[in-house]
């Protein structure tokens, strides 16, 4: 620029001229410089932007660099509402009133919404904002007292309230890639940088202005973009959980208040500052981590049957094969009742002289039959709820009836079939050992399918988590039998808040509602066992977390005196 100035200035002995074009260059220079500057400026608020992860204090940002180019007064950002039917306030600045509303300012902006449709369907087109938005046309206006075709009477209420004089006004679209509204920028009371005089919006600004929004609507379409994604990602994995959940009609609600356990004692970790967690905070990542971990930690169990799934009894497949048991039963007693009555016909035939005592004997046998067999099958009917451990004595019990046999039409049945006493003679729960296996395959299963979704960077462990919430610190766990150092903190937490949901769960109808003592008694159990972890479930147990739980989801009946006492 110097050269070319030096250059210019040789060229003429004349210094009127020589003034002329000195003034003349050092404008153009100037301008040149804030013209570059202001590149510079909007590219480095494109990054700031960029960089706003919290969408109303983007909005302030844009909003505060839009007056900063134009030295306005005040200004408002609206943007378009669901419905695409009114415009929302959502920060609004007049700086010599000093009103700043929404974004950092903690007030909320109460003004009422302006409406792009009115009631009859038709656009708004009075309202200067609403025709923007309707039209997608920038409005300039030098003095909106002397302006036609809109109605300024809001805004001279306004003035007249505030002892101000909004005056010149400039009103400019905020659209995405796709042309499609997403707000509007409007700003008021242009000033001039040295006088402090309102001026109108110049074309030079206007045109600044337009690029900033612009590059704002490009940030505010990305925010709700990635908004949406998270949105649809969470609206997702409560679907999977319920649809999970639903597949039994005694473990709905399961999976979110394993959830809601794992967060407590998660959050409860983070505030402790003393004991083996004082050093320890999970980051927000994490914690989001393991929330979703959580909310996903049963997926596998969409492949799981549903009878097995859903198998509140030791006989119970599609249906309780019991009803079964009793059909066959009564079954039974009519084939002795019958064969009784065969040999009464054979000793009155016979013309014995002993008849009568022969019959009695008949009826007493028949009779003493029936009674076992029906205690027989009260016996079986008991046994099949697998609400007690299964003792020796019971097992052989058991075993004994299955060797019994009845006969009809000539062929020979057992009283029990081998599958129904491999059912029966389950020691524990209502799973036989290949049930169990399916079950146990959920684990496997929840690895596999959430290992198949592409995870962000800092959600790429909640495969991981999710999985191993059936191991133990042992190495006896499944699915993969890992070991103590082998399990994260989080994987940690999710089994203690799975074992404890299950424990104390008040609608599993294969076992009575258990009562808070004894699950905190049987978690006690699997701690000294190294099933999970002892510093969780002290943190647990001494915070009287599990008393706030049981307090929101259990029945009051199985909430102990004992246990209530120590809440202080």
């Amino acid at each position: 620029m110097e050269d070319y100035k030096k250059a210019i200035l040789n060229y003429s002995d004349n210094p009127r001229i020589n003034g002329l074009l000195n003034y003349i260059v050092t404008e153009l220079k100037d301008f040149t410089e804030e013209q570059a500057g202001h590149i510079t400026e909007l590219s480095a608020i494109g990054k700031a932007l960029s960089a706003q992860k919290d969408p109303s204090l983007a909005l302030e940002k844009i909003l505060a660099q839009a007056r900063r180019f134009t030295n306005a007064d005040g200004g408002t950002l609206y943007l378009e509402n669901e419905d695409e039917t009114e415009l929302v306030f959502h920060v609004v600045h007049t700086e010599s009133l000093n009103i700043f509303m929404g974004g950092t300012s903690g007030k909320e902006v109460t003004i009422p919404n302006v409406k792009i449709i009115l009631e009859d369907g038709t656009k708004n087109m009075q309202n200067v904002s609403a025709y923007v938005a309707n039209t997608n046309e920038i409005v300039n206006i030098p003095d909106v007292y002397e302006a036609e075709g809109f109605n300024f009477d809001g805004t001279k209420k306004f003035d007249k309230a505030l002892n101000y004089r909004s005056k010149s006004m400039l009103v400019i679209p905020m659209t995405d890639h796709e042309d499609e509204l997403i707000g509007v920028l409007q700003l008021i009371n242009a000033r001039d940088r040295i006088s402090g005089e309102t001026i109108p919006f110049t074309h030079e600004t206007e045109e600044m202005v337009q690029s900033l929004a612009s590059q704002a609507a490009v940030v505010l379409t990305q925010q709700k973009l990635i908004r949406d994604l998270k949105e649809l990602f969470e609206s997702f994995i409560r679907a999977i959980a319920t649809a999970i959940d639903e597949k039994s009609r005694y473990t709905g609600g399961h999976i979110s208040r394993v959830t809601e356990l794992t967060m407590m004692l998660a959050h409860k970790l983070n505030e402790i500052d003393e004991g083996p967690f004082a050093e320890f905070q999970f980051t927000a990542n994490e914690m989001e981590e393991l929330r979703i971990a959580a909310w996903m930690h049963d997926t596998g169990k969409i492949t799981t049957p549903e009878h097995v799934v859903d198998k509140s009894t030791k006989l119970e497949t599609i249906f309780d094969r019991v009803e079964l048991l009793k059909t066959r039963w009564q079954t039974i007693r009519t084939l002795k009742r019958m064969e009784a009555e065969k040999r009464k016909v054979e000793v009155l035939t016979s013309n014995g002289n002993s008849s009568e005592a022969k019959l009695q004997e008949i009826d007493k046998n028949l009779e003493n039959d029936l009674a076992q067999l029906n205690d027989d099958l009260d016996f079986i009917v008991r046994m099949n709820t697998g609400g007690e451990f299964l003792q020796d004595e019971f097992l052989e019990r058991i075993q004994s009836i299955g060797k019994l046999t009845y006969e009809e039409n000539g062929k020979t049945y057992p009283y029990l079939t081998e599958d129904e006493i491999e059912n029966l003679c389950i020691r524990k729960g209502t799973l036989t050992h290949d049930e169990r296996e399916i079950i146990n395959n959920h684990a496997t299963m929840s690895i596999r399918i959430l290992e198949k979704l592409t995870w962000p960077k800092k959600l790429v462990r909640v495969p991981e988590i999710a999985g191993a919430h059936h191991e133990k610190l042992d190495g006896t766990g499944y699915p993969n039998g890992l070991k103590e150092l082998d399990l994260s903190l989080q994987a940690r937490i999710l089994a203690v808040a799975d074992v404890f949901e299950a424990l104390s769960a008040k609608d599993r109808p294969y076992k009575a509602p258990m009562p808070l003592s004894q699950a905190v008694k049987i978690l006690g159990f699997m701690v000294k066992d190294r099933h999970l972890d002892g510093h969780i479930v002290d943190l647990f147990t001494s915070t009287n977390m599990h008393l706030e739980y049981a307090k929101k989801h259990l029945n009051p009946a199985q909430i102990d005196l004992e246990l209530t006492s120590v809440e202080g």
